[in-house]
């Protein structure tokens, strides 16, 4: 959602996270009813002009029923009578509707000079991830149903569009209160898709469809000792749930994969609207899938919500479900009050909800390690966490919001998601980057981390500052300063974090400004807890002692991949490949979390398995957080061409050919199982080179 106003010379706009842009307009005047604008945008105005300009130097033009005409720098050009639609990139991007004929030039702006007085619509898109308005409710089911019912105001378009994720902001905050107050423009934009979600009076309920009621845009209602349906009277749906816990995600990943099949099938001439940020024109590897579940997709994207969920029902699913990709992440949430507010940010993310529920820890799991002299322990006594073992659901990511630590999964805290929201609001010019080493015996995971970001340094605006031995005010100093990123290499016990003069625990410090975080020292899980509790989004910890050399391995692999674009919890699952006692690490506050500045143009992984003949069988996969429902490809001649992200890619090559491939790339590589960077994959791939 965007906030505009307008003046006598133009309007201006502005995002959640205080980004501008004004559209310029000498003689703007306001029009009480202005030309409708087809394409989904966050806020939108009307008014008449004669000219205008757009600060941006990324525009293309749009005419009715045709491709996107992009519009070089110094281009001029004369558009005939007719429709169209003017796209400007930048923070908030601009879209100018209007009928020709006009005159557009690209410069340094954007520059539009119509024949005469013109009737023009204005739209602002943002891909900031924030809410902008709050809905409150009281402490009760019937406004959490209400809630969750207008949560569907943050879509931009009810067509299959909605699947990508650019096409959906951010959902209002919920907040409690004695009444239920929605805000007038969360209302307007609550889609009316004649979709209803009948739920009994149970919060697990509630929190388990919500994802579901969510994507569809359903009117939410509870009533005692009802069957949950999901209904759409004229469009002859009616669903009847037998399990929620199993059947709401089958059903949501039904929806959400036909919605992606057809919004990546239907030409350009033949949508309502075209998205930004993706070509329209791709042919994936599964749109094939359309037809084993027999679903045109031009009828499909044309059809109201409601028919489009009653084709999808009829739709042999159980035929392609297979060939699609698994679901990106799944929460395990404690059905209680205090969670109702972070359902925004796990529907923003779109995730399955499920109550939590856990297993047995295996014995290899409860296996006491003896102390050794090479673990990373510090002179006093290290913290003792009691885990649990979770029981886990369809999902590449798990979270785990509810009490008690667990291993496999990310411990989220309802605190790191509005601390989320305070760190977007803070804009700065470079990613910034604490490195803390407060014990010279562990120099060697300083100097190779310090190697990691000076390199990157070349090709990412990065401020990295370096810390040796500090104090307890010293390092509460350092908490509270502003970094994207906290690197700490040392001890940690009972007390705190180890310092110069004692140890910091970070309870005592009152707030901390460090948005990540990796705490790479022994039994950290409490330490990192409360940084999260004070002010950070997310971070990497260790549950127990941890042995030094290998933590060195794990901490440089982190702050690589993490550079690349990984989210952290991707991060520390593939920087633990590097050692054996890969649950010695875990992940506090959101692990979806990414930087906000990373360098590489995608979080692709590389597995490769050997055989012995010379003949590599090669796995990618695409891991970036926002990739859900979008498209990778893979830039190797023998794979199959663009898929959906969270398929893998697979091809075979000779692996001198393979070590080509990886010597151009910059990409993390797991061959045979180890970890390595792509140079370090081609190294090891090449026919001279010595096997391990």
């Amino acid at each position: 959602m965007i906030q505009w106003e307008e003046t006598g010379t133009g309007v201006s706009a502005a995002d959640a996270a205080g980004n501008e842009v004004t559209v310029r307009a000498p003689d703007w005047r306001q029009a009480s009813r202005g030309r409708t604008l087809a394409w989904p945008a966050d806020a939108t105005t009307s008014g008449i002009a004669t000219q205008l300009s757009v600060p941006t130097s990324d525009a293309s033009v749009f005419a009715a029923g045709a491709r996107a005409d992009s519009l070089g720098v110094g281009e001029r050009r004369r558009l005939d009578v007719g429709e169209y639609v003017l796209e400007a990139g930048g923070a908030v991007d601009v879209l100018v509707g209007f009928d020709g004929p006009a005159v557009v030039a690209q410069g340094d702006q954007l520059d539009v000079a119509f024949d005469e007085p013109t009737d023009v619509t204005i739209g602002f898109r943002s891909d900031v991830r924030a809410p902008t308005e709050t809905i409150t409710i009281p402490k009760t089911l019937d406004g959490v149903a209400t809630a969750v019912t207008h949560a569907a105001a943050a879509h931009r378009t009810t067509t299959p569009d909605r699947s990508a994720w650019h096409q959906r902001c951010h959902p209002p905050q919920f907040a409690f209160g004695d009444t239920v107050d929605v805000p007038e423009t969360v209302a307007a934009e609550t889609p009316d898709t004649g979709i209803e979600l009948l739920l009994p009076r149970s919060l697990e309920d509630l929190f388990v469809a919500a994802p579901l009621a969510y994507y569809l845009g359903a009117a939410v209602t509870v009533d005692a000792g009802v069957t949950p349906r999901l209904r759409a009277p004229d469009s002859g749906v009616n669903y009847t749930f037998d399990a929620l816990t199993v059947e709401v995600p089958q059903l949501l990943a039904r929806a959400f994969w036909l919605d992606c099949l057809v919004r990546t099938a239907v030409p350009p001439e033949q949508r309502r609207a075209v998205p930004t940020h993706e070509p329209v024109d791709v042919t994936l590897a599964e749109h094939d899938l359309l037809d084993v579940v027999d679903v045109d997709p031009v009828a499909a994207y044309d059809a109201t919500p409601a028919d489009r969920l009653a084709t999808y029902l009829d739709a042999p699913f159980e035929r392609v479900a297979d060939d699609l990709p698994e679901w990106h992440l799944s929460m395990h949430v404690s059905p209680n009050l205090d969670h109702v507010e972070t359902l925004p940010f796990l529907l923003d993310r779109l995730a399955l909800v499920y109550p939590p529920e856990t297993a047995a820890l295996e014995s290899e799991e409860l296996l006491e390690r003896t102390l050794d002299d090479f673990y990373r322990g510090p002179p006093g006594p290290v913290a003792t966490v009691e885990m649990l073992k979770p029981k886990l659901r369809d999902g590449r990511w798990q979270g785990w919001l509810a009490d008690g630590t667990p291993i496999d999964v990310f411990k989220s805290q309802p605190e790191a998601y509005h601390n989320h929201l305070d760190f977007q609001r803070e804009s700065t010019d470079e990613l910034s980057v604490a490195v803390v080493l407060n014990d010279r015996s562990m120099t060697g995971e300083h100097e190779a981390v310090a190697d990691v970001y000076e390199a990157h340094a070349e090709s990412l605006p990065m401020d990295v500052s370096f810390f040796e031995d500090l104090t307890r005010k010293e390092l509460a100093s350092v908490l509270g300063d502003h970094y994207e990123f906290l690197h700490y290499i040392g001890h940690c016990e009972v007390e705190g974090l180890r310092c110069a003069d004692g140890n910091l625990a970070v309870d005592d410090v009152p707030e901390t400004n460090v948005e990540t975080f990796f705490l790479n020292a022994c039994g950290s899980y409490y330490e990192g807890v409360d940084l999260v509790e004070r002010g950070s989004v997310a971070g990497a910890v260790t549950l127990r002692k941890v042995l030094d050399e290998q933590a060195a391995k794990v901490g440089t692999a982190f702050a690589e991949l993490l550079v690349h674009g990984f989210p952290i919890e991707t991060a520390l699952r593939l920087a633990r490949r590097r050692i054996r006692m890969g649950k010695d690490y875990a992940v506090v506050g959101d692990g979806m979390q990414t930087l906000s500045r990373t360098d590489g143009d995608g979080a692709k992984v590389a597995h490769v398995e050997r055989d012995g003949t010379g003949v590599c069988e090669v796995t990618y996969e695409y891991v970036a957080a926002d990739g859900h429902g979008c498209w990778y490809d893979v830039d190797a001649d023998a794979a199959s061409g663009p898929r959906l992200c969270g398929n893998p890619t697979e091809f075979e090559l000779p692996s001198a050919e393979l070590a080509e491939l990886f010597a151009d790339a910059d990409h993390p590589v797991v061959v045979d199982g180890e970890f390595y960077w792509s140079d370090e994959a081609a190294a090891l791939l090449r026919p001279n080179a010595s096997t391990t």
